[in-house]
């Protein structure tokens, strides 16, 4: 695939200012991107190849800001890997020193908006293993998101006792949301009974189930 179909690709997914760095990232390094299906555990991953290649896959609905940043997170496990091959811990200070260190190029190129420019720059203080568990950092990067459906909703908008499913899983599972315990929601799923702690920006979705002639509005995976 030549350049000029990478960056027309990649024009797609992530702004426009970064496209031409990222098309050298991936030509240079033979790196394969996939996208992927929506993830409820993670936004991307990193796996080196046989052919000493590097696959990295995306999730397709990320907004733009998000999709960058996934793959600055994937390309500094890349780096990582090569350097040291699995000596180090997978989020430890080397990964961590050369996320930084990548993302900080972006960062000074004025390519985030103000409000995501402050959640990323506190962030990059001390990356997470996933920006999903930085709730300052995924509260700004939600601002940017394509909601395509508008049932689509954060499990700390809904009331305390909603049942709900989660938006990105293809599991029909129903949970019951709970009390807020520190920083995650308690909830139960209701077949198993089984608990979980639940991040509050998880997505879900309403559901409607008939109750006696009535459709009662239920949260649904």
């Amino acid at each position: 695939m030549s350049k000029e179909t990478i960056q027309h690709i990649l024009a797609k997914y992530i702004p426009e200012s970064a496209v031409e760095t990222c098309s050298q990232w991936i030509v240079q390094h033979n790196i394969h991107v996939r996208i992927t299906r929506s993830r409820s555990s993670k936004y991307g991953d990193y796996r080196p190849m046989k052919n000493n290649g590097h696959q990295i896959t995306i999730n397709h609905d990320l907004n733009p800001y998000a999709f960058l940043i996934t793959f600055v997170h994937e390309v500094a496990h890349m780096h990582a890997e090569t350097r040291y091959r699995g000596r180090i811990s997978p989020h430890g200070k080397e990964w961590k020193s050369v996320f930084s260190l990548l993302l900080g190029d972006f960062v000074q190129r004025d390519i985030f908006p103000t409000d995501l420019l402050r959640a990323l720059t506190a962030y990059m203080q001390n990356p997470a293993a996933s920006s999903c568990s930085d709730l300052d950092l995924l509260r700004a990067l939600r601002k940017y998101d394509k909601k395509e459906l508008m049932e689509v909703q954060h499990l700390e908008d809904l009331p305390s006792g909603t049942l709900f499913r989660l938006h990105s899983s293809r599991s029909k599972l129903v949970f019951k949301k709970g009390k807020k315990i520190r920083t995650r929601f308690h909830c139960m799923e209701m077949t198993t009974k089984r608990e979980y702690f639940v991040n509050p920006l998880t997505e879900v979705i309403v559901h409607e189930i008939p109750q006696e002639g009535l459709q009662l509005k239920v949260l649904g995976v």
